[in-house]
C-alpha cells in the first residue's frame, strides 16, 4: 500500500460492518444551548421596538422587516433612532439592508458592509 492510499484510507481498508448507524433519537438535539440567537421581527408600529430592544439587550441578533414603512416616514425615523441608540448602548451594530430590512446586533458583533 502506497503512502497516498494510506493517507486517503486512513491506513486500513474498512467495510460497512465497521460502521454503526446512529439513531438521532438517542442524542439531545435541543438548540437552547447557543449563547446567541438570530431573531426575526416585523416592525409595524413603535411598540414593536420594545421586543427588539429586549432581544438585543439579551445578546441576540435581530433582523427586522420594515416593509410597512417608507424610509422617509417620521415613525420610521423615530424607530431607527431608538434602535440606533440601543446598538450604541450595547456596543453592537445596526444596518439597513435595502428598503425592507434592518439588522441590529449585540455587543461585539458587527455587520460587514461588503458583500461576499
Amino acid at each position: 500500500m502506497g503512502i497516498m492510499s494510506k493517507i486517503l484510507s486512513g491506513g486500513e481498508q474498512h467495510t460497512t460492518e465497521d460502521y454503526v448507524e446512529l439513531d438521532l433519537d438517542e442524542f439531545d438535539t435541543a438548540r437552547g444551548e447557543a449563547g446567541m440567537s438570530v431573531r426575526i421581527a416585523t416592525i409595524g408600529e413603535q411598540q414593536d421596538v420594545i421586543a427588539i430592544k429586549d432581544a438585543v439587550y439579551d445578546g441576540d441578533i435581530v433582523i427586522a422587516d420594515i416593509t410597512r414603512h417608507t424610509t422617509s416616514d417620521t415613525t420610521m425615523e423615530r424607530i431607527v433612532d431608538d434602535l440606533r441608540q440601543v446598538a450604541q448602548e450595547v456596543d453592537g451594530d445596526i444596518v439597513q439592508k435595502g428598503d425592507d430590512q434592518i439588522i441590529i446586533t449585540p455587543t461585539s458583533v458587527s455587520v460587514a458592509r461588503e458583500k461576499l
